[in-house]
This record gives C-alpha cells, sequence and structure tokens, in this order.
C-alpha cells in the first residue's frame, strides 16, 4: 500500500489540513476542569498534578470523580496498601479514585499547599488558595489520613509536620 499526503480527487486540502488538526489536538477536558493540569514525576512522591496554564487565586481548578462505595469497602480496599486514591466524602460514601483518569487524582500532600480540596455536594474538589504558575506542582493538606502518621511526609517544605 502507498500513503500519499496529495489529495484524492474531489478532496479539498483545506479539509485535510483540518481533519488533520483535529486528529491532532489533545482530547477536551471535561467541564469539571476548569484548568489544564498535567501529570509528570514529582520531586514530591510518584507522580504529581501540575498547572498547565497559570491558575488564578481562589479558583476553582478541578475535581476527582471515581467509584462511590461505602466506607466498609474503602477501608477493606486500602489495607496494607501505601499508594491510597480513595477520598470519604460523607461518614457513609468514600471515592475511590483509583481507576480515574482526572489529573487532579495525583495530587500531593504538601504542609506549604497551595490548593485546598473541598467536598460539596458529593463531589471531591480543588481550589486554588494563591496563584499557581504554569509547570508549578499543585498541592493540598490532605489532613487526617488512612496513614495514621505512618506514612512519611516528603514535603521538604519549613515546618513540616513529618508524618501523614
Amino acid at each position: 500500500m502507498r500513503l500519499s499526503s496529495r489529495p484524492r480527487r474531489g478532496q479539498d486540502p483545506a479539509d485535510l489540513a483540518a481533519e488533520a488538526a483535529v486528529q491532532d489536538a489533545a482530547p477536551a477536558r471535561p467541564a469539571y476542569q476548569k484548568y489544564a493540569v498535567d501529570v509528570h514525576k514529582s520531586a514530591i512522591d510518584g507522580f504529581g498534578a501540575f498547572a498547565g496554564e497559570p491558575i488564578p487565586g481562589q479558583r476553582k481548578i478541578g475535581e476527582i470523580r471515581g467509584e462511590a462505595i461505602s466506607l466498609a469497602e474503602a477501608r477493606r480496599r486500602i489495607a496494607g496498601r501505601q499508594r491510597i486514591m480513595m477520598v470519604e466524602i460523607s461518614d457513609r460514601t468514600a471515592i475511590d479514585a483509583t481507576a480515574s483518569t482526572d489529573p487532579m487524582r495525583y495530587t500531593n500532600h504538601s504542609c506549604q499547599p497551595n490548593a485546598r480540596l473541598q467536598i460539596r455536594d458529593g463531589r471531591i474538589e480543588f481550589y486554588a488558595l494563591r496563584a499557581i504558575d504554569t509547570g508549578e506542582e499543585i498541592t493540598v493538606d490532605y489532613g487526617e489520613t488512612h496513614h495514621e502518621g505512618t506514612l512519611k511526609c516528603r514535603c521538604g517544605k519549613p515546618g513540616c509536620v513529618g508524618w501523614l
């Protein structure tokens, strides 16, 4: 088979260029993801969520979506695991974001975060505490975790609490 970049009879070259541009374009982000967020290796731990564009302070960055499960099931799933992508959203329900494709699921902990996590109407939302520059890692204070003080904090910030 021979490939050719020349248009077939009846094809407009402009249509071919437009089609190629659509195929090369990144997939559209979901409406709940308000700003571009990239996932890269993190100096804090594993992978992290990084601002793909400037994010103004006090603005919603995006959300994590996942499977809604009972707290009992959440605790069963996290038993013995170091990497947990589970968020309790009520006294009966948790969201398991393990299979989520949302980039915010890679948000690491910091003792001096630039964002905050908020549970609102059963959704896990992230808001910038201050302006976040392109390329800056987005971090939140995890607060109370299932690690119960047994996982070393790696944020490296002055005044780090030491453990999660």
